[in-house]
C-alpha cells in the first residue's frame, strides 16, 4: 500500500477498476481511502471504494487484510451515520464469511466488533453482530457460550422491541436449543419467532428460514406428514430465490416420504421439473434409500450409508431419523427369518441377512429383553432357540369375571340387609 493517497472521485475509482490486476486495483483502493477529504462527495466515494475492496479482498481469500481493514476504518466511521457505519460493517463480517475455513477468524472479529461497538455506544450494530456471533458460536459447537450470549440479547431487544432482529434471536435460539436435544424450549423458541413474524414483513428467505425449522421439529416429533408440508413451503420459496438450502429442503422432504413408507414417490418428486434443479450427491442419497426401503433390503441400505456417508452420517437430522429406520428394517427382516424355526443357528441367520454375526448376536438379544419375540440365546452352541407364544388360557379370566360378579352379588345383599336391620 502505498504512502501517497488518491483524491476521492470517480476518476480514481475508475482508474482502480481499470487496473491489470486484483493487487494493483486493492492498493488504489487503499489509497483512494488515506484521502484526508470528508467532503460528502468525498465520504460517497470512499463508501463505494470500501465495497469495492472488500469485494476484491473476499475473491483473493485475504480474510487477514479484511480484518485490519474493519480497524483501519474506524476513524472513517466517525464522519458517517452510524446506519451506513453498521452497512459497511456487516458487509464486510459477510465477505469474511465467504471465505471458506476461517470460522476462528469470524469469531474473533465479531468479538473485537462487539469490544468496539459497546466503546462506543452503537447499540443496533451491536445486537446484530452479537447475534451474528451467537451463529457462528452454534456452528462451532460452543452451545453453552452461545446460550449465555442469546439469553442476555434476546431480553435487550424484547424490551426494544426490534420485531425483526427478535425474528432472528428468537430462531437461532430454536436451532440452538434442538442442537442440545432440548424439545420443549425449541418449540417455544420457533413460537416465539413465528409470534414476532406475524406482526411484521418478513423476507421470503427469513420465512423459508422459519418453515425449515418447523419441518425439522416436527420430524423429530415423528410427525412426518406435517414436516412434509414445512420442508415444501421452506423449498418453494428457497427454490425461488436460488437460495443453496432449497437441495437441503427438498432432501428433508425425501426423508419424510421414506419414514411414512412411501419411498415409491421419491423418484417422481426428483424427476420433477423443480426437483431436476438439484440432481446431485444429495438426492442419489436419498433415492439409494428409498430403494433400499422398497425392497426391505438391509445390504443395500448399508450400501447406501456407505456410498453416502458424507449426506448421510454426516447430516445429523438425516442421520437420525436413518438410524431409526434402520432398526426397524432390521427387526423386520430378522422375525421375518426366525418365524418357521424353533431353534436356528446364529451364523445361518446371519448368512441369511448378510450381515455380521456380532451385529446379529446384538441385535436379536435386545429384541428378546424388548419382548419383541418369545426366546433365548444359547451362546455355547451359538444358536438361537425361540418358544411358542405362550396361550392364554381362557379359564382364568372367566374365572377373574365370576369371582368379581360374585363379591359384587355378596356386596349388595350386604346392603340389603343393613337397610332390613335398621
Amino acid at each position: 500500500m502505498s504512502t501517497s493517497y488518491l483524491p476521492a472521485t470517480t476518476d480514481s475509482i475508475a482508474q482502480a477498476l481499470e487496473a491489470k490486476n486484483p493487487s494493483e486495483s486493492i492498493s488504489i483502493f487503499y489509497r483512494i481511502l488515506e484521502s484526508p477529504s470528508s467532503s460528502p462527495e468525498s465520504l460517497r466515494i470512499k463508501e463505494q471504494s470500501i465495497t469495492n475492496l472488500s469485494d476484491l479482498l473476499r475473491q483473493e481469500n485475504r480474510a487477514e487484510e479484511l480484518r485490519s481493514l474493519l480497524t483501519q476504518l474506524r476513524p472513517f466511521f466517525a464522519l458517517i451515520p452510524k446506519a451506513k457505519t453498521a452497512k459497511i460493517v456487516r458487509g464486510i463480517i459477510d465477505a469474511v464469511a465467504k471465505i471458506p475455513g476461517t470460522s476462528d477468524l469470524q469469531i474473533s472479529l465479531c468479538k473485537e466488533m462487539v469490544l468496539w461497538t459497546r466503546a462506543e455506544k452503537r447499540t443496533f450494530l451491536r445486537q446484530r453482530v452479537e447475534a451474528r456471533l451467537a451463529a457462528l458460536l452454534m456452528e462451532s459447537k460452543e452451545y453453552s457460550e452461545a446460550l449465555n450470549l442469546l439469553s442476555g440479547l434476546i431480553k435487550e431487544v424484547r424490551r426494544l422491541d426490534d420485531k425483526l432482529l427478535l425474528v432472528d434471536i428468537d430462531l437461532l435460539e430454536s436451532k440452538l436449543r434442538f442442537s442440545l436435544r432440548n424439545l420443549p424450549k425449541a418449540k417455544a423458541a420457533l413460537t416465539a419467532a413465528r409470534t414476532a413474524a406475524n406482526a411484521i414483513y418478513v423476507p421470503p428467505a427469513q420465512q423459508g428460514t422459519i418453515d425449515l425449522q418447523s419441518g425439522i421439529l416436527h420430524a423429530e416429533e415423528k410427525d412426518y406428514k406435517t414436516g412434509y408440508s414445512y420442508f415444501f413451503e421452506a423449498f418453494e420459496a428457497f427454490n425461488a430465490l436460488e437460495d443453496p438450502r432449497a437441495v437441503f429442503s427438498l432432501k428433508y422432504m425425501l426423508l419424510c416420504k421414506i419414514m411414512v413408507s412411501q419411498a415409491d414417490d421419491v423418484a417422481g418428486i426428483i424427476s420433477s421439473k423443480a426437483g431436476l434443479q438439484y440432481v446431485g450427491p444429495e438426492l442419489d442419497a436419498m433415492k439409494a434409500v428409498a430403494d433400499a426401503h422398497s425392497k426391505r433390503s438391509l445390504k443395500l441400505f448399508e450400501t447406501a450409508l456407505r456410498d453416502f456417508k458424507a449426506q448421510l452420517e454426516e447430516d445429523p437430522i438425516v442421520h437420525r431419523h436413518l438410524s431409526s429406520l434402520y432398526d426397524t428394517l432390521l427387526e423386520q427382516n430378522l422375525c421375518r427369518l426366525i418365524e418357521p424355526f424353533s431353534r436356528v443357528e446364529i451364523a445361518h441367520v446371519a448368512d441369511l441377512i448378510e450381515l455380521p454375526i456380532d451385529h446379529v448376536e446384538k441385535k436379536l438379544s435386545q429384541m428378546i429383553l424388548d419382548k419383541k419375540f418369545a426366546g433365548t440365546l444359547d451362546q455355547g452352541a451359538g444358536c438361537l432357540v425361540i418358544f411358542d407364544d405362550p396361550k392364554t388360557d381362557v379359564i382364568y379370566p372367566a374365572t377373574l369375571e365370576t369371582i368379581s360378579n360374585v363379591g359384587k352379588v355378596v356386596d349388595s345383599l350386604y346392603v340389603r340387609s343393613a337397610k332390613i336391620m335398621a
